[in-house]
């Protein structure tokens, strides 16, 4: 498929979202040994592991791919196995049990909870600061690059084009200050221990069947309300960010490297939402009062490291439109990405 053509089912998803980059297998002849996913049952991670095992294959450089994960979703540890990822079922909270997991040299860390992190708040900072420090203590020799997320920071106009790497933290709500202490606690085994790292402050990343343009696209198909609080937004075609993920193998550094990691775009929601009605053919509906501010990223520096995304947001919108037009499955979890009191 070329990339432009509209992605008609599930295997060209698939496919889609796997495809290594030149730059990715590239990064994969220079890396040496195997590669741990952590939280490989997540969104990201299926497509994140598949295109590592390729990009290994092409690269001619044998090694094995390692998915780990509770696996409570039916079927897909059969799926990472049927594309050479071996599978191994482990509680991460659990020590011992983590004690048990194979070493390797590179680690991918996509574990976390934010979806019902509200009244589930002890068990959101178990898993987003205690989990960093059972992990680092597991694999202190090895390179880890870990996700993070742009809710680390606080609302900022859009006219100063997002928030830096550089900026202080201003974490709102109790998820986003969890999320900054998972980082302090990589941080700190990054500087005791000298575990090199990169922290990817993700926000948001969109595959057809989850994604802020997907929530929109729902809501104008819908006629449902469309809150304009929360009035810009990010966002990057997921296979862009796996791409840009698996490369950040060759950037880990201690003190760790953060990165933010997300689209150019400063994407305006009525206005998207006005493209997206148009090419649905639905007039989309509005509610509340547009902001100055919102929780956006400025990913200048990942660009400078890694290249710019390949899919442009006008790409996505229109893949994301067609997607639904034809029925296309969706993953029903929302990103509630329209939240200004940080409770998710």
């Amino acid at each position: 498929m070329a990339l432009g053509d509209a992605i008609q089912n599930l295997e060209q998803l698939e496919e889609r979202l796997s495809e290594p980059t030149p730059e990715v297998v590239q990064t994969f002849n220079r890396l040496e040994g195997d590669l741990v996913v952590l939280g490989v049952g997540g969104k990201m991670g299926p497509s994140l592991a598949r295109m590592a095992r390729r990009a290994s294959d092409l690269a001619g450089r044998p090694r094995r791919i390692l998915g780990v994960a509770r696996f409570s979703a039916p079927g897909l540890e059969s799926a990472l196995r049927d594309h050479g990822i071996e599978t191994l079922r482990c509680d991460l909270l659990d020590e011992a049990a983590v004690r048990r997991l194979p070493d390797a040299p590179n680690v991918l860390y996509l574990a976390g909870m934010k979806f019902g992190a509200t009244g589930q708040e002890p068990l959101t900072w178990a898993m987003n600061t205690c989990l960093p420090a059972i992990i680092c203590r597991q694999y202190p020799r090895s390179r880890i690059v870990a996700f993070s997320t742009g809710n680390v920071y606080g609302l900022v106009p859009a006219s100063s084009g997002g928030s830096l790497e550089s900026d202080t933290p201003a974490p709102v709500g109790e998820y986003a200050m969890s999320c900054l202490g998972r980082e302090r606690v990589f941080e700190h085994f990054s500087r005791a221990q000298g575990i090199r790292a990169v922290l990817l402050r993700l926000n948001y990343a969109c595959d057809l069947r989850y994604g802020v343009l997907v929530d929109l696209a729902q809501k104008v198909l819908a006629g449902a309300p469309i809150d304009l609080g929360m009035s810009w937004f990010n966002t990057l075609w997921q296979g862009d960010a796996n791409a840009m993920t698996l490369r950040c193998f060759d950037h880990a550094a201690s003190p760790p490297l953060r990165l933010n990691l997300t689209g150019p775009e400063l994407l305006n929601v009525r206005q998207t939402c006005e493209k997206l009605g148009r090419l649905l053919g639905r007039a989309p509906v509005f509610s509340g009062a547009e902001s100055p501010t919102a929780l956006l990223s400025n990913a200048s520096r990942a660009f400078g490291l890694l290249g710019p995304p390949r899919v442009n947001a006008g790409q996505l919108l229109a893949w994301v439109a067609a997607w639904l037009q034809q029925g296309g499955p969706t993953l029903n979890k929302p990103t509630h990405f329209e939240a200004r009191d940080g409770r998710f």
